[in-house]
Formats: structure tokens, C-alpha cells, sequence
């Protein structure tokens, strides 16, 4: 009989419905994460300071601070701030940047996070990883997953719909990421996680195939549940492989050459991701990824967040060098800038022919 289990290291409370935010003060309480109701929250100027009026009469105990975005310099200012006070946790109250900002400097003082998500623009509102941007352009620092997570889909939808559809991308990103893990462990034997890689892929898969759109309380609980399980994957393996590879390479690469024109990480992720199952040899799932990004919303190429089609060929082509050591299809193949062109070629004419139904 085996005598070594894996622990998980997963969130002791994760709440997906509507009215969630209800949940908040008993998960507090039954979960013994805060017994003396000594609080941080910190809330991000728009969507989180907002819920202040609603929650502030059930956490009477709690002292609020406001995040002021999503740089390292936020987080480490955010950090000096609860300094000042001595509390059991933090409540993190906002979108993905603002709940990275948190998880840094809750970090940085030994406090769990509870993050409460105000919208699911994508994976870190429960990942070890704080997304936050900096002089050299944009750095992933580890950090303790949150302790707890609630998502009330009634605040989920009131939200800019751009923020779901960014989700979609970085979840839908999860296949072509755990294509390259998995090329990789065949060509240079890289060790392979089956449980993280399972947890990414089915994420994906689910937000891929369901039937639903952006106004469906089953498919937002679809869609808040595969970035939970992103997150979770990457927590168990203890980097971001699962749910990044070629398709993160070639995001990172728009954000550090066009820095003032980046699109959304989800839509400039959903792209690469298309294009790097297309570099594969799977057209027919580039395409199927492509429909499944048109039929909410989201762009399939270049030109439809801004770049010329030189721009993206010079940020594919520049990709690899966004993370050194890290090998993707782009790795594995090695194009040249005309390579590189002819393929993209093909993948935007084959991606054209069927843009699936209305965006929902």
C-alpha cells in the first residue's frame, strides 16, 4: 500500500452563485480564518469600493483601504499601508489585478487572502501567482494562493462584459498551454503533472464546449469554476505551466513591444493560443477554438485588437524570449520571420472561413 498522499493546496471555501457576497461574514466565521473580526480590505476604486455600503454592516471590525492598481509599486505601497494595523486576513474586493496587488502584499506580511471577485477577467483570482507590472514591463512573482474565494455572479454580470470575455480567453488558453507542457516532457523529458494537467485541460475544454454565453448563470459558474481549477492546477504543480506556454509567450511579447496598445490578456492569449495549435498541426482544433472565441465576443486575429499582421509576426517571432528556459511549439520549431508569416497566413484564412453564430 502507498504511504505518500499528495496534499492539494486548494482554497478551504470556494462560493459560485448568485448572492455569494452573502456568504462572506460566515466564511469568516466557520472557517476560522478571522475570530476576532480584526479585517483588511482591501478594495479596488471601482467595482470594489462600490460593495463597500453593502458589506461594511457585516464586518464592523474591518479597517478598508483602497488598491491603486496593478503595479509592483501598488502592492508594495498597499503592503506599508496594513502594516499599520494588526489584522487576521485580508479580504481582497475586485477584478484579477487588484486581487494580484492583494495576494503580493498579504504576502509580503504572512496574512491569508480571502479574494472576493468582482469580475473573471481571468486566473489569478485564485492562482499562486501575482501578475503585477513593472520599470522592466510586467513580472509574475509567487505568491500563497487565496484561502478562500467567493464569486457572486449577480455583481459577475454587472461587470463590462469585456471582462468575462477576457476570462473565456485565458481559460480556452489552458489546451494549447498543456499541449506544450506536454511536447515539451516528450522531447526533453520535463517532468509532466497528470493531476495539473488534467484539472488545466478540462477547464478548458468545459468553457470551450459549453452551450451557454456571457448572460448564463451556467456558464459564468463554468467559466469562474475553470479559472478556480487554473488556479488550483498551477498551486499543485508549483508553476504556471499548466495554464501557460506559447499562447502566454506571445501575449507577453504584444505587452513588451507595443506596451501602449496591449490588448486584454484574455484576448491577446486566446489568439496565441489559436495560432499555436494551428503551428501544431491541429487545424481543425485551431479552428474549433477560434469559433468558440467568436461565438463570445472575442477576436481571432491580429488586426481585430489593433496590430498590423507585421506587428504580430514580430511579436511571435520575439516571443520566446519573454521566458527564457520555457519550451513551446515555438521553441520546438524555430521559425524564421518568413516561416512565421507564411504560417499566419494560413491560420488567419482558415480561421475566417466560419466565424460561428452571434456573439452571446
Amino acid at each position: 500500500m502507498p504511504v505518500l498522499n499528495r496534499l492539494t493546496p486548494s482554497p478551504v471555501a470556494v462560493h459560485i452563485r448568485p448572492g455569494a457576497l452573502d456568504d462572506l461574514s460566515g466564511v469568516l466565521a466557520d472557517e476560522r480564518i478571522s475570530v476576532s473580526g480584526r479585517l483588511a480590505v482591501a478594495a479596488s476604486g471601482g467595482s470594489g469600493l462600490r460593495l463597500r455600503e453593502r458589506l461594511a454592516p457585516a464586518l464592523p471590525g474591518a479597517t478598508w483601504y483602497e488598491v491603486g492598481g496593478g503595479t509592483l509599486d501598488d502592492a508594495i505601497r498597499l503592503a506599508d499601508e496594513l502594516k499599520s494595523g494588526r489584522h487576521d486576513a485580508v479580504v481582497g474586493l475586485g477584478g484579477g489585478k487588484s486581487i494580484d496587488c492583494v495576494k503580493f502584499a498579504a504576502a509580503r506580511l504572512g496574512l491569508p487572502v480571502v479574494a472576493v471577485a468582482t469580475n473573471l477577467s481571468h486566473d489569478g483570482i485564485c492562482s499562486p501567482v501575482s501578475g503585477l507590472d513593472n520599470d522592466a514591463g510586467r513580472g509574475s512573482y509567487g505568491v500563497p494562493p487565496p484561502i478562500a474565494l467567493l464569486i457572486d455572479l449577480d455583481v459577475i454580470r454587472k461587470a463590462p462584459p469585456r471582462f468575462v470575455r477576457s476570462g473565456i480567453g485565458d481559460v480556452l488558453s489552458n489546451i494549447s498551454a498543456v499541449a506544450d507542457w506536454e511536447l515539451s516532457h516528450r522531447v526533453n523529458g520535463e517532468k509532466l503533472d497528470g493531476l495539473g494537467a488534467a484539472m488545466a485541460r478540462q477547464a478548458g475544454e468545459a468553457v470551450l464546449r459549453h452551450p451557454g454565453g456571457c448572460g448564463d448563470d451556467a456558464f459564468l459558474t463554468t467559466l469562474a469554476e475553470g479559472l478556480v481549477l487554473s488556479g488550483i492546477a498551477m498551486s499543485i504543480v508549483g508553476h504556471t505551466r499548466p495554464a501557460s506556454g506559447a499562447c502566454h509567450e506571445i501575449s507577453h511579447a504584444l505587452d513588451l513591444l507595443y506596451p501602449r496598445r496591449a490588448a486584454s490578456h484574455g484576448e491577446q492569449v486566446g489568439i496565441g493560443a489559436a495560432f499555436a495549435m494551428h503551428l501544431r498541426g491541429e487545424h481543425e482544433q485551431s479552428r474549433l477554438m477560434a469559433a468558440g472565441l467568436r461565438r463570445h465576443g472575442l477576436p481571432v486575429a491580429a488586426e481585430e485588437i489593433g496590430f498590423s499582421d507585421e506587428e504580430f509576426v514580430r511579436a511571435v517571432e520575439f516571443a520566446p524570449e519573454t521566458r527564457p528556459g520555457r519550451y513551446t511549439i515555438l521553441e520546438h520549431l524555430g521559425l524564421s520571420r518568413t516561416d512565421i508569416e507564411r504560417a499566419y497566413a494560413a491560420y488567419v484564412a482558415a480561421v475566417r472561413g466560419g466565424t460561428g453564430p452571434d456573439a452571446t
